[in-house]
């Protein structure tokens, strides 16, 4: 038997990263998109935790579906941890992905900071029809480079370095990002979840 579980994104690359990094047997994933249904849950947590939990049970209950919704976003030290969880609607609003990246790394630039350290954080919410919840979360940590690097990934990826790699998220290959990223790791922690649940 099949169990559908939904993607709570309106963002086409991160539900095509789920969508691979979840291909278990007898799990059929459906997006937003797929259900025709607008991505307009409220996300006005003070943490990572709080959103993801807030946008799962927003569409759990819409759906009558399990759903999954994560949290994500880039803590900069000299930042005082700014955009956190602000990351997806930092700057002004007729920002999108690329102008947020640059205006983040144009503000570090201008500043120039000693300590260039920054975290990327990943929280994945999973809401059930009867009302368990699980969560997941998977952090890194990095530098924010002094200019961009990569075609891969997405957001602030081409910004955020590996030191002890010598790269940013967006030179690495999908499987490497998936293995080592912010994402990778609470999407391992989601499928032992899944695995369970299925059986």
């Amino acid at each position: 038997m099949q169990q559908t579980l939904v993607i709570a994104t309106g963002n086409e690359h991160k539900r095509a990263e789920y969508a691979t990094l979840l291909a278990l047997p007898g799990l059929h994933c459906l997006s937003l998109r797929d259900l025709g249904i607008p991505a307009d849950a409220p996300e006005d947590g003070t943490t990572f935790v709080a959103n993801a939990l807030q946008k799962a049970r927003y569409y759990a209950a819409k759906t009558g579906q399990m759903t999954i919704a994560d949290d994500s976003g880039i803590s900069v030290t000299a930042l005082n941890g700014a955009p956190g969880v602000l990351s997806a609607r930092y700057g002004t609003a007729d920002l999108d992905d690329t102008g947020r990246r640059r205006l983040l790394l144009d503000t570090v630039n201008a500043l120039d900071p000693a300590d260039r350290s920054a975290a990327f954080t990943c929280v994945i919410a999973v809401v059930l029809p009867d009302g368990r919840e699980y969560v997941c979360t998977g952090e890194c940590q990095g530098t924010i480079a002094r200019s961009e690097a990569g075609n891969g990934g997405f957001g602030y990826d081409p910004i955020f370095c590996f030191p002890n790699r010598g790269c940013t998220i967006a030179e690495l290959s999908q499987d490497e990002k998936n293995a080592i990223s912010h994402r990778g790791q609470a999407v391992m922690q989601l499928q032992a979840i899944l695995t369970e649940l299925l059986g």
